[in-house]
């Protein structure tokens, strides 16, 4: 489903005003389930999520911080939901075997750098991945999800739209209201440039987050 493009305007539309109430419901519901204690199984879990619903670069990051640990000795593997496959998993992706109606297409290009596993129910796919000998887990999303631990949580950002009318859906593209989202992270990539972006470097700061650029 695309997004309606009102989402993304810093000024709330009718639309956004009429929907607030859903999203205000909603944005309860995620802020206290995010507080839910995950799993640990005692190797590190760098989440790399986004405060909104979509893409912001989230696996481009997950590429890039997969080969700075391989290249730093570590053993990484990639944990993933396999948005858009039809397979639950846990299963470990094989690019040569498995097709994007499998397993969606994420999970290919990740497989092509670091062990990659699907799993719908995440703590299943991290017991694989561990028990596979990783020393480090990267989750591709999973931020709002906390059947989980993470060690380190970083929210990209998307700097042409940062978070848009700052309401959570259905009424905007929050996930979950801001600042819970912002005190459960260590710190924000901003993607890009523009003024939507750092208007959330500048509450990122404020909340003692670490912004990188």
């Amino acid at each position: 489903m695309r997004a309606p493009s009102f989402w993304w305007r810093p000024e709330r539309s009718l639309a956004a005003h009429l929907l607030s109430p859903f999203g205000a419901v909603v944005g309860r519901v995620a802020a206290r389930r995010m507080r839910e204690p995950g799993v640990d199984l005692g190797v590190p879990v760098i989440c790399i999520g986004n405060p909104t619903v979509g893409g912001a670069g989230k696996t481009p990051t997950a590429l890039y911080l997969a080969r700075r640990l391989a290249r730093a000795g570590h053993r990484p593997s990639i944990l993933t939901r396999g948005y858009g496959g039809r397979v639950e998993g846990p299963i470990q992706v094989d690019p040569v075997r498995h097709r994007a109606l499998d397993i969606g297409d994420e999970p290919l290009l990740l497989a092509n750098v670091a062990p990659t596993y699907v799993a719908r129910e995440r703590p299943r796919g991290l017991a694989l991945a561990v028990a596979d000998g990783a020393d480090v887990v990267l989750m591709d999303d999973g931020f709002q999800n906390p059947s989980v631990a993470k060690t380190l949580s970083i929210l990209v950002i998307d700097a042409g739209v940062g978070i848009g009318n700052n309401l959570c859906v259905p009424a905007g593209p929050l996930r979950a209201p801001l600042a819970p989202q912002l005190a459960r992270a260590q710190a924000v990539l901003i993607i890009g440039e523009g003024e939507a972006g750092a208007g959330v470097a500048r509450m990122a700061q404020e909340a003692g987050l670490a912004v990188l650029t």
